[in-house]
């Protein structure tokens, strides 16, 4: 737009100058307009990493064994789900820009997806009912914080569990496995992020995606924004050469654009689990039962199939529960 003001501008001044005097000629070409960029973009971005390195002390599968689920509306005194369900309402922290997991319905304003639907069952498993929910939508760096202070019950939203984030809240039994992956414009010539050093690649703040990027033996240029849909714009303004994060989300951005492609194998594991506070051990168990229970009777699948899975249905992450 910038560029055609301009224009008009040079044009109007040719005009004006056969009824004045004549206006000196603009030197050289007329610059091009930068696009502008997300708010909040850094570029580079220095992520915060491990001394030495990602802390692997861990297993990231490994949870808190389940407890027995309760009937719907008859929580344990003073547990937890007990709070909860005195309160009304399941507050979850969740994504409203990860097309698929956790996205806005442009038709009816909702928020849908496979994550919110993996918090409905929680919701059910409290009240019998899967609509008291109340979803509180946060960006990647914003999803510890808001567990640790109490804004939110729990987090979902395709958030990977490691050790060094088990040092600041639990998290439930995995749910999804993941694992990142590269997502680039149909016609670029790189076949993974071995093939972009020096080269700009996107990904969400506070996420293990922008770590990995920075810590990549290939050495490209992290740049990080506030939600992932940024960093779609980013790439098709060209000024990005690639998006990398978890398959799952790539999936759905590419969905969304048609002129990128899925480049080069996964590069990491990316296993999904639900956030809570560290002091609420009991709503970890809680809802282990509840992944348990959906795991078994096929409506973990059911939500799989319906967000995720037009060819076909893995078999649920593997478990280990301890403690």
């Amino acid at each position: 737009m910038k560029r055609l003001v301009v224009a008009v501008a040079a044009v109007s001044a040719l005009a004006l100058s056969g009824c004045g005097s004549a206006a000196a000629p603009v030197a050289g070409p007329v610059p091009a307009a930068s696009m502008p960029q997300p708010k909040g973009v850094a570029d580079p971005a220095k992520p915060a990493t491990a001394t030495g390195g990602a802390d692997t002390s861990c297993d990231p599968y490994a949870s808190l064994t389940p407890s027995t689920l309760p009937a719907p509306g008859s929580m344990p005194p003073g547990s937890t789900m007990a709070k909860i369900r005195q309160r009304g309402q399941l507050i979850v922290g969740v994504d409203q820009n990860t097309y698929l997991f956790g996205y806005r319905d442009p038709a009816t304003g909702n928020i849908v997806g496979s994550d919110i639907d993996i918090a409905r069952e929680v919701a059910r498993a409290i009240f019998g009912d899967p609509d008291r929910v109340r979803w509180v939508a946060i960006t990647a760096a914003q999803r510890i914080p808001d567990v640790q202070n109490g804004t939110v019950d729990m987090v979902v939203d395709t958030m990977t569990v490691n050790c060094d984030r088990l040092k600041q809240v639990r998290f439930s039994s995995i749910y999804y496995d993941a694992g990142q992956r590269v997502l680039v414009p149909v016609t670029s010539k790189a076949g993974g992020i071995e093939d972009l050093g020096g080269k700009k690649v996107c990904a969400a703040a506070g996420s293990t995606s922008i770590a990995n990027i920075a810590a990549a033996k290939s050495k490209p240029i992290p740049v990080s924004v506030a939600d992932w849909t940024d960093c779609l714009v980013m790439l098709q303004q060209n000024q990005v050469d690639a998006i990398s994060t978890d398959d799952t989300i790539l999936n759905g951005l590419q969905a969304q654009d048609p002129q990128t492609k899925l480049v080069g194998p996964a590069f990491t594991d990316e296993p999904y689990g639900i956030a809570i506070a560290k002091g609420n051990t009991d709503f970890v168990r809680f809802v282990n039962a509840v992944l348990q229970k959906i795991h078994s009777n096929g409506r973990w699948a059911e939500i799989y199939r319906t967000w995720l899975g037009p060819g076909g249905v893995p078999s649920p992450p593997r478990v280990t529960f301890e403690g």
